[in-house]
């Protein structure tokens, strides 16, 4: 509870901070962050380390390094967010309600975030960058196989709040929670922690929303899709699936199941495919049509259709028409990220508008779902959700809105009731 509100205290004095002072702290961070980069390593390489001496799984071991060119791909994207328009007080709804009274709806921070995530080290300045250019207060809790990492990179970030705001606002607005036993007592804080947002496994985000009444903001799993429709290009089908898949196998945002068009077994599409992805040792299980159409692939039957390998593997199975790829992406899917490859255009809208997901791609690699990639600069996660936020969730995610309402001459409801004032509800103009 203390570092709750010890992080919504930080807040407040962040959001007394102009545009440009918040932005100065992120490009500090950014600085400070490089120049700690022996330290981040040290740390990284143990934690890194203990992990491959353990019985963790190489995807998982592949989420843990943070080398230099990663670093760097982090920084760049906190500079970008500190160089977008201020998102707060901005005016969403403005209406004049009478004369002389006007309402301005705006938006303004969540309050304090709590992010669970596992592995990946980067989720703590790239999330920090977020609730800095947001205004919020944020509590992280990280996975114990990252354990060193996070400590040097919140210990840096938390000091360099301080530093570059000569104490203005506190290093407790960036409060890192190291005990496991701690998340159950934070979850149940609802009145102190305002959002969660839980980055990880399926069965830790299930468990994550079920202990808790505070609103929760996430996916589940990225059991992402890519229809090779039968007027696909042969070249651009296998750039796409290759990139989807080997780019980062460990990804949420990686091709997990291939969905072929049945007239690219005939046309030789389908061999040409799992003839590319093995060149690239992925191991392919087949779906039920699969393993029966394309016989000469010898397809090992996939365990299920709904898997998130998070590895060099995926699923191959054959449709016979668009209408039932989007079925089965409905069905077997994560409302994550589904790609459709064809050079008809009827074709590729009616996939766009038809499948119901988070992103949804024509000719482009899935692993474009991704907040830098979209020019938001970083990502507190992905939200398969449909309420609040949806996709990759940037600062815009971590903010809601209030209503200010001014009266130059006093107005009481009593007036409009009694036929002394009348609503003119006049909408007038708005920064968006």
């Amino acid at each position: 509870l203390a570092a709750a509100v010890a992080a919504r205290e930080a807040s407040r004095a962040l959001q007394k901070l102009s545009h440009a002072e918040r932005g100065a702290v992120l490009h500090a961070c950014a600085d400070a962050l490089e120049a700690g980069f022996e330290s981040i390593a040290k740390a990284n390489g143990a934690d890194v380390h203990a992990a491959r001496a353990s019985s963790m799984s190489a995807a998982s071991a592949a989420r843990l390094l943070l080398p230099l060119q990663k670093l760097r791909g982090v920084t760049a994207g906190l500079r970008a967010i500190a160089s977008q328009p201020d998102p707060l007080w901005r005016t969403r709804r403005h209406v004049e309600l009478a004369p002389g009274l006007v309402l301005k709806q705006e938006t303004v921070p969540i309050g304090v975030v709590l992010v669970i995530f596992e592995s990946r080290p980067d989720v703590v300045p790239q999330v920090a960058a977020l609730a800095i250019a947001s205004g919020n207060g944020l509590l992280l809790k990280g996975g114990k196989e990252a354990s060193r990492t996070n400590a040097v990179l919140h210990s840096i970030l938390a000091s360099t709040v301080e530093r570059a705001t000569q104490g203005r606002v506190k290093g407790s607005l960036l409060g890192l929670v190291e005990s496991r036993a701690q998340i159950g007592a934070l979850l149940k804080l609802h009145g102190a922690i305002d959002l969660v947002i839980p980055r990880g496994s399926n069965a830790m985000v299930q468990h994550i929303m079920a202990s808790t009444r505070i609103p929760t903001l996430g996916h589940a799993d990225g059991v992402c899709h890519m229809y090779v429709d039968e007027k696909a290009d042969p070249a651009k089908a296998e750039r796409l699936m290759i990139d989807s898949k080997c780019d980062y196998p460990a990804a949420c945002n990686a091709l997990e199941t291939l969905l072929l068009h049945e007239a690219t077994v005939s046309s030789g599409l389908a061999s040409r495919l799992c003839a590319a992805a093995r060149d690239q040792g992925v191991a392919l299980h087949g779906g039920p049509r699969a393993c029966q159409i394309l016989i000469n692939e010898r397809l090992p039957p996939c365990a299920d259709l709904h898997t998130e390998y998070g590895e060099l593997a995926m699923t191959v199975e054959v449709v016979s028409s668009l209408e039932e790829a989007v079925a089965h992406i409905h069905t077997y899917g994560s409302s994550h990220t589904e790609v459709v490859v064809t050079e008809d255009a009827a074709t590729a809208e009616l996939f766009l508008a038809s499948v119901d997901a988070a992103n949804v791609f024509h000719n482009a690699s899935s692993r474009f779902a991704d907040g830098y990639r979209f020019g938001l600069g970083a990502e507190v996660g992905i939200s398969t959700s449909r309420i609040h936020a949806r996709g990759p969730v940037g600062v815009e995610g971590l903010l809601t809105t209030r209503n200010r309402l001014v009266s130059t001459v006093s107005h009481t409801v009593g007036d409009f009731s009694a036929g002394r004032a009348s609503y003119t509800h006049k909408n007038l103009a708005a920064r968006l």
